[in-house]
Order: structure tokens, then sequence, then C-alpha cells
């Protein structure tokens, strides 16, 4: 069975959850979200809790069709806990001359290049900078991720000064260059 798909996801006391037809929808204080289950499985609401289960005991032996009880699963767990409390990422701007600002909703960036790099957000998506970091926030864990890797895949950092975007907290390895590599010879 899978481990994660039979595991059943408590429902906060502020958000309210409903199956519409084949799609679950949660509804919470920082806004809406809806997304659609396979018809081989079935989602019930018992005692304040989402279970997540397979229509048919034959496709336990199915690997896809378990794999994507765990996902269904975890994509409603993720949904409910985004209405809940909202995602967040947090980008790391390093290198001299490279600046983040924001214009309006936009985010505008010097990184080097001859031009401005501006980033629209899209709909549900809010951006906050403070000196040279850049928050990503949002209830969707899904599209969070995405912006921010689209925004880190502007300059990624490089591994001789490791300059460019980077997840806070991600480990940059510095590689030797050509002269300390020529001193140890």
């Amino acid at each position: 069975m899978s481990r994660i798909g039979k595991l059943p996801i408590d429902i906060p006391e502020k958000v309210s959850v409903s199956i519409e037809g084949d799609f679950i929808v949660a509804k919470g204080p920082k806004g809406e979200l809806k997304t659609e289950f396979k018809k081989f499985f079935v989602v019930e609401l018992k005692d304040n809790k989402v279970f997540v289960t397979l229509k048919n005991k034959e496709d336990l032996a199915d690997k896809k069709k378990m794999a994507l009880w765990g996902l269904i699963r975890s994509l409603a767990a993720n949904m409910i806990r985004g209405v809940n409390e909202g995602y967040k990422k947090v980008l790391e701007v390093e290198g001299i001359g490279y600046r983040v600002s924001l214009q309006g909703k936009k985010l505008v960036m010097s990184l080097g290049f001859s031009h401005p790099v501006e980033v629209e957000p899209p709909q549900g998506i809010e951006f906050k900078t403070e000196k040279n970091t850049i928050t990503v926030s949002g209830i969707d864990k899904g599209l969070v991720g995405q912006v921010a890797a689209n925004i880190r895949s502007l300059k990624k950092p490089e591994p001789y000064k490791g300059k460019g975007i980077r997840y806070q907290g991600e480990v940059i390895k510095i590689k030797a260059g050509k002269k300390a590599a020529a001193t140890e010879m």
C-alpha cells in the first residue's frame, strides 16, 4: 500500500474542504484552491479529516496508481496548508552591482546585463524585497516554487566567485581558479 496515500489529512479550524465532482476545493483565510483527482480514487470527508482511497482493491498491484495515490494525497495536503498558512521561498542576490527593487508589484533586478530584468508576478504570487533578498510568497506551493526557480534561472550562481541568485541557505561549492591551481603544482 501507499504509505503516504493512506494517511488522513487533518483539516484546520479556519479551512473548509468540499468535494465537487472530480475536484477537491479548499477555502481558507488566504484564499481558495481547487485540484482534480483521477476517477479511480475516492475522496471522503469524515470527522474533520480527508481520506483518499482506491476504488478497486485490484489497483494495489498497479505501481502507477499507487504512486498517483500518494501524489493526490500530497497535493490535497499542500492545498489545505496553503490556504491556511501560505508558502514562501527566499532568494538571495549576491554580487557587486547586483540590485533588486520593486516597482509597484513588478520585480526589477540589475544583474550585470546591459538592461534591467523585470519580472511580473503571476496571479496569486507576491514579491517582497529587503536589501538583496527576494521573498516569493503565495498559497499554491507548486506556483511559488516555479516562480522562485524562474527567478533563480535568470542568473544562476557561478562556481568561481559565487555571484548570482541562490536560495536562502543554498551552499555553492567554490572552485579554485587558474592561479590557485597553478600554484599547487
